[in-house]
């Protein structure tokens, strides 16, 4: 993982608002991780709120999304997330939310999105810039599969795709109990070196390292990101755990069409 925080997530100032994922992604590969800034919902959703199901007011929400829609030049495919293992094809969402937790998009024409407050967002690409995906991957996704079922979605050789973790809840705020330790552990015993025993039944979970350690057995070695905190970035991130009742943030990853005078 990259280590330089300029490397890995910049504010670009064309936009402002957003920052965008730091890989060496082919040129027409896009994304955007937004954070709590720049939107209009309040307390406790102030103020770049895009989650629909969290108690915000809805026209709050539609100024929101309209927001980031604005900064991306393909309609933006919405998932009603229930940390499922599902992969659905970004498209087939636009005219309403599936059910799933991942999407993937290999024709241009919609951007993959996930919406985290804590949960790992996790962003794909090939390096022919030929697909893209999208993951939500809380622990419960991650244990049962989720990444796995995005790279096979993707019908692309794993060696030729790039990861990119974004913002989450980093190792020393996420306490699990012994149930999340035994979900990884079970299959993978080794897993066990992402857990912090603090004791009375209880860890500090790394769920970066988590992560990496299934796309990595998935073949992906091309692994990118900074593991910024979504809990103790206060002013940048929501948080579900740390505020309970607050909004969510959108990571998205999109191909880029092609100029006008290049089609047909």
């Amino acid at each position: 993982m990259l280590k330089n925080l300029n490397e890995a997530v910049g504010l670009h100032a064309a936009d402002g608002l957003f920052l965008h994922a730091g890989w060496p992604a082919p040129a027409n590969v896009k994304t955007l991780v937004s954070t709590r800034r720049g939107g209009i919902s309040q307390a406790p959703y102030a103020s770049l709120n895009v989650g629909a199901h969290v108690g915000d007011l809805p026209a709050h929400v539609a100024h929101n999304r309209a927001l980031v829609q604005a900064a991306v030049p393909v309609p933006l495919a919405w998932l009603d997330q229930s940390h499922s293992t599902a992969a659905v094809p970004a498209a087939a969402a636009l005219s309403s939310p599936l059910q799933a937790d991942a999407s993937f998009d290999c024709s241009g024409t919609a951007a993959c999105a996930v919406m985290t407050a804590d949960c790992l967002p996790v962003l794909f690409c090939t390096a022919d810039g030929r697909c893209v995906a999208a993951a939500h991957a809380g622990w419960r996704g991650l244990a049962h599969g989720v990444l796995q079922n995005t790279i096979a979605a993707m019908n692309a050789d794993p060696a030729g795709i790039l990861a990119y973790l974004g913002p989450a809840i980093g190792p020393d705020a996420f306490e699990v109990g012994q149930d999340v330790s035994d979900a990884f552990c079970r299959t993978d015993p080794a897993a066990g070196s992402a857990f912090s025993d603090i004791g009375g039944g209880k860890y500090l979970a790394d769920i970066y390292a988590l992560a990496t350690r299934i796309l990595r057995r998935e073949g992906i070695t091309q692994i990118y990101g900074d593991g910024r905190c979504t809990v103790l970035e206060r002013d940048t991130f929501f948080s579900h755990r740390r505020d309970g009742q607050t909004g969510r943030m959108v990571s998205a990853v999109w191909l880029e069409p092609p100029p006008a005078s290049a089609k047909g």
